[in-house]
């Protein structure tokens, strides 16, 4: 039975201190791993707070987009009424200067016909002058025959 002690002892003395080694690496290991769990757990706990406040801030966005949109929606209604409006003026100002025109060439055309009465009358004028002057000359010529 020495042989078996002494190979016992042998083992003992050879691959228990390589076994305590690896007893005190796994613990380390352990240690390391429990460690760097823990950073794993605070960096999946930063992300999801990150991903939170992603989700709010896209929130907030989808809020202002809506906002914009709604604006837009109502500037662009505003100038559709605005562009009816002058539409509307446009088409009256156009009624009104065609019923201007019609007014001032019915004008003219009474401007035409006046003058044309005002030549008349001065062309009368002239003949009932020039008819005055000759029966005045007919009639000095007359009074000569007859003297």
């Amino acid at each position: 039975m020495e042989i078996k002690e002494a190979v016992f002892a042998a083992i003992k003395e050879l691959i228990f201190p390589e076994i305590q080694d690896l007893k005190n690496g796994q613990s380390e290991i352990k240690a390391t791993l429990v460690l760097t769990n823990k950073r794993l757990d605070d960096m999946n706990a930063h992300l999801v707070d990150q991903g939170r406040r992603i989700d709010e801030t896209n929130k907030r966005l989808d809020g202002v987009r809506d906002e914009l949109f709604r604006a837009i929606q109502e500037t662009n209604k505003r100038i559709d009424e605005t562009n009816n409006r002058v539409d509307s003026v446009r088409d009256e100002l156009f009624r009104a200067i065609q019923e201007t025109n019609k007014r001032i060439d019915e004008t003219n055309m009474r401007l035409d016909r006046l003058f044309e009465v005002i030549v008349r009358r001065e062309e009368h004028q002239n003949l009932e002058a020039r008819l005055l002057r000759l029966e005045q000359d007919m009639a000095a010529v007359k009074q000569r025959l007859a003297a």
